[in-house]
């Protein structure tokens, strides 16, 4: 019988989901999903569709430690986090075309601009971001752009460390969450010249910042703090600069014990936050006002140990979370109105950290 705990492990293991909304039993991606090869992740595996859920495929050893990827057209863009970072390019079946350095030290995050001519990567122990021009899609050698900065916590705020980037939905500017500075660096993009990095937001100290999330519709980022576990909402100004407006905790009152909050993610509509606590091991959920304001709705058991990233699939109704530490990807019905609902689904992925579409 079906468990919660059920793993479904091996090549063809499928999973399905009997308890999805109804727009989730017809059509679903594929899946690709990134480990750490010690946590026991074999490289990037390929979840393919099955029935009315995937089956955990092969997993590609060219592209180990794979931490972080997006893709645009027929091209996708990964990380390999190590030292000596690098930054792999390669078409949708996986072959790759292009194998860069990533400009620092354990690549983390990397993003595409809305016009699909720049890819930036951030990382994480160096403390710097890659610029990469794009050349009908393939990447250029970068600029690289130094951090600097410290934070109170000196077992990780030592020095600066990368950990998040992403363009402003205008284009006119790129974002950079530094844990280790307690700031998120902007870098203006209008003039074509990448210049030094200026900073657009202070954090408070020790906050550790980690992920960041732009409003769909208004001029408004959300920004999930690692050390503090506080969801800060921030208005963007027209110069790039960020300004704070409210900070909650991600964390149940009165709650004790220690968590780190990792992966944040906003629906299409800009009505639903989500958040994921590694230590809680939950998915955060707010509900977001007409103005952008965040109001704490809840906490979901994140169906596993160590919720580094989730996917949001709106298109079938599902969210699915990478729980690094479990070795699992747990599947969640998505309903209409925004809420989680647990399934027993499981996917067995040794050291998963994160997920997209194949």
């Amino acid at each position: 019988m079906t468990t919660r705990r059920t793993v479904l492990a091996g090549l063809a293991a499928t999973a399905t989901l009997s308890s999805a909304p109804a727009r989730a039993r017809g059509w679903r991606p594929a899946l690709i999903a990134g480990t750490y090869a010690a946590k026991g992740g074999a490289g990037l595996y390929r979840l393919p569709a099955a029935g009315r859920g995937w089956r955990v495929g092969a997993a590609d050893p060219a592209l180990r430690d794979a931490s972080f990827g997006v893709s645009r057209g027929s091209m996708r863009y990964l990380v390999r986090e190590s030292a000596g970072g690098r930054m792999i390019a390669t078409d949708r079946d996986g072959k790759i075309l292009v194998d860069l350095p990533s400009g620092g030290d354990d690549p983390c995050h990397v993003a595409i601009d809305p016009a699909g001519r720049l890819l930036a990567v951030a990382n994480y122990s160096s403390g710097t971001v890659a610029i990469y021009p794009l050349a009908a899609g393939i990447p250029q050698p970068p600029v690289v752009r130094q951090h600097r900065g410290t934070g109170p916590r000196a077992d990780r705020q030592g020095g600066p460390h990368a950990h998040w980037v992403g363009f402003t939905p205008d284009n006119r500017f790129l974002h950079s969450v530094d844990l280790g500075a307690d700031a998120i660096f902007a870098y203006p993009l209008a003039s074509g010249e990448i210049g030094e990095p200026m900073v657009a937001w202070r954090a408070p100290a020790g906050a550790g910042p980690r992920h960041l999330a732009y409003h769909p519709a208004l001029p408004v980022a959300y920004c999930v703090t690692e050390l503090a576990n506080t969801l800060v909402t921030l208005d963007a100004q027209f110069d790039g600069t960020l300004t704070s407006r409210a900070t909650t905790s991600l964390l149940p009152a009165g709650w004790q014990g220690r968590s780190q909050a990792a992966h944040i993610a906003i629906d299409r509509a800009g009505r639903r936050l989500y958040a994921s606590n590694r230590g809680h091991d939950s998915i955060a959920m707010f509900d977001l006002a007409e103005d952008g304001s965040a109001t704490l709705a809840g906490h979901v058991p994140c169906g596993g140990d160590w919720p580094r990233f989730f996917l949001l699939l709106e298109d079938t109704g599902q969210l699915l979370v990478a729980n690094e530490r479990s070795g699992e990807v747990a599947v969640f019905a998505l309903t209409r109105d925004g809420a989680l609902r647990p399934t027993p689904v499981r996917l067995a992925v040794p050291g998963v950290v994160f997920l997209d579409r194949a």
